[in-house]
């Protein structure tokens, strides 16, 4: 089994204090070899944390000494050190399989490992999970998890996973379930397929199977131009419309059941069909929001108050595939591959300025501009050709893209980019805001960095007559959707 290598140690940390170097490669802690990063974490939580490393070919012991739950201060190369557990479905919608060659090698990585789910909120089918796996999981309360459930009927669930064990692996998310593991499900609602009827379906069989589900989240299925599964294909706005109406109605189900809506539909789906987000008091706290699930209704909030309004950080499709948390499960990671310095004002910034996003987010984020009296900001949509097809999130723009469309661009505007967009300071075709024709300031994510950045002022807010919307009134504004699938 491969072991973790340490990467950096932290200045004046009991790691540091007491010898450990980057560099060292960790054989077993306490008598135990780690097998990823959580059992890691378990071994490193005591206040004696025996460690024997590998250093220039010899085998050292050290003792480290701290107070119990102290961070030990060490970083290391990977989450888990004993080999992802890679996916062996093969899901005609899978969007890896829509990756063109070249790209960076980690990308390509297909995961169906519950480690990655807890540690990363990735979504795992459970068709590779073991009665091994569920005691670790229940005696260790690795909890949330995120399920992708797709269909409740087991025909359907085995040809949309083009596995069989699909089609009995739910079993697992009942004995989880049982075990109260708090559990998000997801379903990728692809047209044709499991749509129609088999959503109504899956959502009565949610409720009759799982009605313990903490959430649902029904997310349209990304399609790329490299997709080779002719049978895959965006929604119509039709299809869009009818989704939504599903969903609504079987929050109505949910709420005269449970006493909750257990089901929410991707902001995309409203986007696609013309409809108004729902208030931010539906979503119970945003718990699927790096899914896309009130990513938009948040956004809105924080941009309009100036203070955040949904959970930071930013999981997801390509967040599990380089580094590894720096201490804690779910830390953000510091090793940073290309340094990019994030936006922070300064005053007498006043040149013309460009806000660069995807074309969901150029449809959206003027309206609140317009609220707020910017007119004078000019939003600036980067089509997706690197990926093409119906990728319009600005969470899968590219350095290729980008560059591409501010060629010739006024060097003296700024222009303001989503952090999104970046993974390890690099963009998916691997190249650097360093790469494009113009300086570009990096913003974080969120509405109210997005209001700081462009200098909105408490005053402006207050011309509008509502510094805050309320939930009613929330629903209207169109904000950027970028979380990417």
């Amino acid at each position: 089994m491969p072991f973790p290598q340490v990467v950096a140690v932290a200045p004046g940390s009991a790691a540091g204090r007491a010898g450990v170097v980057a560099g060292d490669e960790i054989r077993s802690m306490n008598g135990v070899v780690p097998r990823d990063v959580i059992a890691y974490q378990l071994l490193a939580d005591g206040a004696l944390v025996e460690l024997v490393v590998q250093r220039g070919g010899m085998e050292l012991e050290i003792s480290v000494e701290k107070h119990a739950g102290e961070p030990l201060g060490v970083e290391v190369s990977s989450a888990v050190f004993d080999r992802i557990r890679t996916c062996d479905n093969h899901c005609e919608f899978c969007f890896i399989y829509q990756l063109p060659k070249g790209m960076r090698k980690s990308l390509y990585v297909k995961d169906d490992d519950y480690r990655l789910s807890f540690l990363y909120g990735n979504f795992t089918t459970l068709t590779r999970f073991t009665e091994l796996d569920l005691e670790r999981v229940v005696n260790e309360r690795l909890s949330p998890l995120n399920v992708s459930i797709h269909a409740t009927d087991p025909d359907v669930r085995s040809r949309m996973l083009r596995n069989r064990r699909g089609a009995t692996s739910l079993r697992w998310l009942r004995a989880l379930l049982d075990h109260g593991i708090e559990i998000h499900g997801q379903i990728v609602v692809c047209p044709g397929v499991n749509d129609g009827s088999v959503l109504h379906d899956t959502l009565a069989g949610i409720l009759e199977r799982f009605p313990e589900l903490a959430t649902a989240a029904a997310v349209p299925l990304g399609v790329s131009r490299f997709s080779n599964e002719p049978a895959m294909r965006p929604h119509t706005t039709g299809e869009a419309v009818a989704v939504l109406e599903a969903v609504e109605e079987w929050q109505g189900v949910y709420r005269a059941a449970l006493g909750r809506a257990l089901v929410h539909a991707s902001d995309e789906y409203y986007l696609l069909a013309g409809r108004p987000f729902p208030s931010a008091s539906s979503y119970d706290g945003f718990p699927q929001h790096e899914n896309g699930i009130g990513m938009a209704t948040s956004f809105a909030e924080s941009f309009l108050s100036g203070e955040q309004a949904g959970p930071t950080g930013h999981g997801g499709f390509f967040q599990s595939v380089d580094g590894a948390p720096a201490s804690g499960y779910r830390a953000k990671r510091a090793a940073v591959a290309v340094p990019v310095e994030l936006h922070r004002r300064r005053p007498g910034r006043s040149r013309a300025l460009t806000v660069l996003t995807g074309e969901y987010g150029a449809r959206v984020i003027g309206p609140l501009l317009e609220q707020v009296g910017r007119t004078d900001v000019e939003i600036r949509p980067i089509r997706n050709d690197f990926f093409g097809g119906n990728t319009s999130v600005a969470g899968l723009l590219t350095g290729e893209d980008l560059a591409k469309a501010l060629q010739g661009a006024d060097p003296a505007r700024r222009y303001l980019l989503p952090d999104v967009c970046l993974n390890e300071g690099r963009f998916l075709d691997g190249l650097t805001p360093a790469d494009l024709p113009v300086r570009v300031e990096v913003v974080e994510s969120d509405g109210a960095a997005l209001r700081e950045a462009i200098g909105v002022a408490p005053a402006s807010l207050a011309d509008t007559g509502r510094a805050v919307p309320r939930d009613d009134e929330a629903a209207g504004a169109r904000v950027p959707v970028q979380a990417a699938r």
